[in-house]
């Protein structure tokens, strides 16, 4: 039967785009209809983009007064306890040893209400499919009080499940890993499942005709040899914004090393002007042939556990985390640490280590690498129509 899904996103660097953009695409391959909706054009004139300005800036200028922030209204907090400034008591479903959410966005969630019923009535929605926590908050009021009649899915694309993403009134939670499925599930009540990270089949495709020996990347390759032969590729992920704590220092380490650090500038054309007269490295600006990238490289350092880290599992690369973005990026790392599809490191010289046994064929690199494929359990697109179709908790 042809459905209708409409998915939220929100304009925040590149990554709920991208999620929402490649399961938009899934749901069309499988004959249905599917629309993006940006969360934030949903709100009052003028709040989407001081939201998205005031976050970035944060970020970039004030990572201290961001660490504050996501502390206090998005965090895990203390085990078994609400967290700073905690609701008083636990929400049904919440477990022993699990924290239980306390949404501290649902204010700013209430005003994108009326409008996202507005394109659900319009637009004639079968279900509804979350890939930013703030929308996650908008339809879990609503189909709480029972004004959403139709289900809501939320793909949480985050390898920690913050409590911005959780809320007891969404019927289901696709996570990256288990673990998050398991949060998600005791802490709201509702259906949850590890279907792995969503990323265009186009990584592991083109990683798997690399290790074909085919030219899947000729190009990249032979630009690596350029400007650093016979060193490994290491890419330096500053995600679509180019935000990161000492950039331009770790790469010029990286280099020092022995290594062809690829900074990843995203859309920043400044970090790349400076990156660039650093002796052997390549500083690149927004890359649309991420995948072939990617099949070229040994191994990525992140800082987000974004949707760039999603990919390197899907591609192959081994990640290391380092110099995490506050907030999200630190608890997310965390996250992929204690799954053990990444590894951490505290200084340079555990970024060096690290790096040179996940560039080297050997466990290592073998035991990130599987264990890193292993997160793609499922197709995120197939299970929500399967599960929507099937009448999850319908209103």
């Amino acid at each position: 039967m042809r459905r209708r899904f409409l998915l939220l996103s929100a304009s925040m660097g590149a990554g709920h785009d991208a999620v929402a953009g490649e399961l938009a695409e899934r749901l069309r391959s499988q004959g249905h209809e599917a629309r993006v909706q940006d969360v934030l054009a949903l709100l009052p004139s003028g709040v989407g983009p001081a939201l998205r300005a005031g976050y970035r800036g944060a970020v970039r200028h004030a990572p201290g007064l961001y660490a504050w922030i996501y502390a206090a209204f998005l965090a895990s907090g203390p085990r078994g306890t609400s967290g700073p400034q905690g609701t008083g008591g636990r929400e049904p479903g919440a477990a022993d040893g699990v924290v239980v959410p306390r949404p501290g966005s649902a204010p700013l969630a209430a005003l994108a209400e009326r409008e996202l019923m507005n394109v659900v009535d319009r637009w004639r929605a079968d279900a509804v499919i979350s890939t930013f926590h703030l929308s996650a908050q908008v339809t879990g009021r609503l189909r709480r009080r029972g004004v959403l009649r139709v289900p809501s899915v939320v793909t949480v694309v985050d390898f920690a499940a913050h409590r911005g993403w959780l809320h007891t009134g969404n019927d289901v939670y696709l996570c990256v890993t288990g673990e998050a499925a398991r949060t998600a599930a005791a802490v709201t009540g509702s259906t949850a499942e590890a279907a792995g990270p969503v990323v265009a089949e186009r990584f592991a495709r083109l990683a798997q005709a690399g290790r074909e020996g085919t030219a899947a990347s000729g190009w990249w390759r032979a630009e690596f040899e350029r400007v650093a032969p016979g060193r490994p590729v290491v890419l330096l992920s500053a995600g679509a914004w180019g935000v990161g704590s000492r950039l331009v220092r770790t790469a010029r380490e990286l280099a020092g090393s022995g290594f062809c650090p690829v900074v990843l500038c995203g859309r920043d054309e400044r970090l790349r002007r400076r990156a660039a007269p650093l002796p052997g490295t390549l500083a690149l600006g927004w890359v649309e042939d991420m995948a072939g990238l990617m099949a070229s490289a040994h191994a990525l350092v992140d800082n987000a556990a974004g949707q760039t880290a999603a990919q390197a599992l899907a591609a192959g690369v081994p990640v290391v985390g380092y110099r995490p973005l506050p907030g999200h990026g630190a608890e997310g790392l965390r996250a992929m640490a204690a799954a053990g599809v990444a590894e951490l490191a505290r200084d340079g010289r555990e970024l060096t280590a690290a790096l040179g046994s996940a560039v080297r064929q050997g466990p290592v690199r073998d035991r990130l690498v599987e264990r890193g494929r292993a997160l793609f359990r499922t197709d995120a697109a197939r299970r929500i129509t399967e599960l929507t179709v099937a009448g999850v908790r319908a209103g």
